[in-house]
């Protein structure tokens, strides 16, 4: 679809702008050897990883939220996530001169993320992320996405509309979220993207790099010049 000129692009984190995986797992493998059982691969972790604790413990656990052990697991994975956040995550190859992209065109950019402020905060500078017009994070609001509330909330902060906002993630209730608060949605395939299929998401864009958002932004803002 054609898509209005963003003033504000925000960022879903995990799997989209940073690959968080490795520590994540890392951080559910240290669980298991304290168990005395064998390191989950981490090809089978890595596609759970933007569901962060559920994700890791249904996946190398089999344990979903309600299941008895399932807390002790989530407060012992959490623990040690916490412990290590940042030994091996990265942003993605092309998210830094996507940011920089950005910010040459006048635009902001945000992070709506799930990630609770007791992670996020540290995160974010540690891997680079500090320039962010805001943060917004999964306990920021009442409600964490697929509930609009986050996305609302930073576009409150940027001082801007909903819908001078696009909101790119990894995970459909990325999707979900922003078009539940009225922004252009994009769908990143660089990021983990769960077991789903992107291109059934209904996202307004598809695109497999940083690079290629960049160059969508920069034509948006090009056929529609922002009002000085």
């Amino acid at each position: 679809m054609s898509l209005s000129a963003p003033r504000a692009i925000l960022f879903d984190l995990d799997g989209t702008l940073a690959d968080t995986a490795p520590d994540l797992a890392a951080a559910i493998n240290l669980l298991r050897s304290k168990r005395g059982l064998a390191p989950t691969p981490y090809e089978v972790l890595r596609p759970t990883a933007s569901a962060g604790a559920r994700g890791m413990i249904g996946a190398s656990f089999g344990l979903t939220p309600g299941d008895a052990g399932f807390e002790e697991l989530r407060v012992g994975f959490l623990a040690n996530y916490e412990a290590a956040i940042a030994v091996h995550s990265t942003l993605f190859p092309g998210v830094s001169e996507l940011l920089e992209g950005i910010r040459s065109a006048g635009l902001s950019w945000g992070i709506v993320t799930n990630k609770a402020a007791r992670f996020t905060e540290p995160l974010v500078p540690l891997i680079g992320l500090h320039q962010a017009g805001c943060v917004v994070s999964g306990d920021t609001t009442a409600h964490p996405k697929p509930h609009p509330a986050p996305l609302l909330e930073a576009a409150a902060r940027l001082q801007l509309a909903p819908e001078q906002c696009w909101y790119v993630g990894d995970d459909l209730r990325d999707i979900q979220a922003g078009r539940a608060a009225g922004m252009a949605t994009v769908a990143c395939q660089w990021g983990y993207c769960g077991a789903s299929e992107p291109s059934s998401w209904g996202a307004d864009h598809l695109l497999p790099t940083p690079d290629a958002l960049l160059a969508l932004i920069r034509a948006t803002v090009a056929a529609a010049p922002l009002a000085a």
